[in-house]
């Protein structure tokens, strides 16, 4: 069921722009709320309209409306929010047996998934929409891929009205849909481009399973069908990944029917069937994550065997599991001072609720650096975005990173590589509040 949500979720994102396909697909109160964020500006724009409204809607817009609110907040680099206001949980299957260090062992997940793609022509990784984490591995396998002859790089978020955009270097907003906003899938453009992968868009606006027959169509016709002899790797999102039926219900994903068409059995590589949503140590992704400890994206191998481990085998053929990195510091660090009585327990005195932290992943294993922003950058107007671009790139850009302010007297930081950066802020509307420029030295 919440696969099928997810994967709703992102056609809903994909015919934002057609208002001819949402009329057909959405009963009129849905249909209201999408016409409304489609006419907000900006990202923040449409965020601040969510929370304002989400209160009035109906149960079935107000899942919705949190969906977009997730969705709004990663591409705004507010990805700890997100994953707290969405926490988006897959039905396990039945009798799931979770593995043990017994009979398993961790391996780093670039280097495992690299050495299962050396004899595989299609590979295929998944992200969760509003989960920045869920691109990371895909930046980090790029490289090694193209090392490997993969030439083709086909992503859900790329649209096909950039003709320019190799020849540019990176994505601007028309490039794709809004979850190309977000600077991990900027970045993960940017690099595919940089090492020379042909870009491929592939996502429709269709519905249900019409929707995965056409992706599969389009990834044959754009690669397989001019270039017989291609390697692809594609990043997707949720279940789009599986090559047999089961999340989606009856529906044969789009990885299925790109196998019937191509004779080729892709290597699925799933990230959302154990992600982090919460604090809950006792579910199964604090279990596995416990058992397996590590600070980079492992996948588990069999000890006797050497195969790695699939909640769903049919599906897809190994599971990641991302470091925990949550913190309900994301909302701002808390200092407590001084005695507490019993009736003070329940609520501590709080000093600073200020200091707003991001996830330590967001270093890309130290190639980006932090570097310190306050909301003093936006001149008084609340909220707004900072917005970090490469030198001598517009603002219609995809930016290296940015991040939202939602309060007055808040700090945070910015994760930015090396080299020379124009800061802008800005409010709902994208009027520019302030610009400056910085430099990142190398470490």
């Amino acid at each position: 069921m919440l696969a099928r949500l997810a994967v709703r979720a992102g056609f809903i994102v994909a015919l934002l722009a057609s208002a001819s396909a949402a009329a057909q697909s959405f009963d009129p109160s849905s249909l209201k709320l999408l016409q409304a964020m489609e006419r907000k500006p900006t990202t923040l724009a449409r965020y601040q309209y969510l929370v304002q409204k989400a209160p009035t809607l109906s149960r079935d817009d107000q899942l919705l409306a949190l969906q977009f609110m997730a969705f709004s907040q990663d591409e705004l680099g507010l990805y700890d929010q997100a994953v707290f206001g969405f926490p988006l949980k897959n039905s396990l299957p039945d009798g799931l047996k979770l593995p043990t260090p017994a009979e398993w062992k961790s391996a780093d997940a670039v280097d495992a998934i690299a050495a299962l793609a050396a004899q595989r022509r299609i590979v295929m990784i998944n992200e969760a929409h509003h989960d920045g984490h869920t691109r990371q591995l895909t930046l980090e396998l790029l490289p090694r891929l193209r090392a490997l002859g993969f030439t083709y790089f086909a992503a859900e978020a790329l649209g096909d009205d950039d003709p320019d955009l190799a020849k540019r270097g990176y994505p601007v907003r028309k490039s794709g849909t809004e979850y190309l906003r977000d600077p991990l899938y900027g970045d993960i453009l940017r690099e595919a481009i940089r090492l020379g992968y042909t870009l491929v868009p592939y996502d429709n606006a269709l519905t249900g399973e019409a929707r995965e027959t056409a992706q599969a169509e389009a990834l044959y016709r754009n690669v397989f069908a001019k270039d017989p002899n291609a390697r692809l790797f594609v990043h997707a999102g949720y279940a789009h990944i599986d090559k047999a039926p089961g999340r989606l219900g009856k529906w044969q994903p789009m990885a299925m029917q790109l196998e019937k068409l191509t004779g080729l059995v892709p290597l699925s590589i799933d990230q959302t069937d154990f992600l982090e949503t919460g604090l809950d140590s006792s579910d199964a992704y604090h279990r596995l994550a416990h058992a397996f400890p590590s600070d980079k994206p492992e996948i588990l191998l069999n000890r006797q065997t050497g195969q790695p481990w699939s909640a769903r085998p049919a599906a897809y053929d190994v599971n990641v599991i991302l470091p925990a990195t949550l913190s309900i510091e994301a909302f701002g660090k808390y200092k407590y001072g001084g005695r507490l009585n019993y009736d003070q327990v329940g609520l501590p005195h709080v000093i600073d609720t200020n200091e707003m932290q991001r996830a330590g992943w967001l270093t890309l294993g130290g190639k980006r650096r932090p570097y310190a922003i306050d909301a003093a950058l936006c001149r008084g107007t609340i909220p707004c975005v900072v917005d970090a671009y490469y030198l001598g790139e517009p603002n219609d850009a995809i930016a290296a990173d940015r991040y939202a302010f939602m309060g007055p007297t808040e700090t945070s930081k910015l994760y930015l590589r090396p080299g020379s950066y124009r800061l802008r802020a800005s409010d709902g509307n994208g009027r520019t509040l302030s610009e400056s420029t910085i430099k990142i030295a190398p470490p």
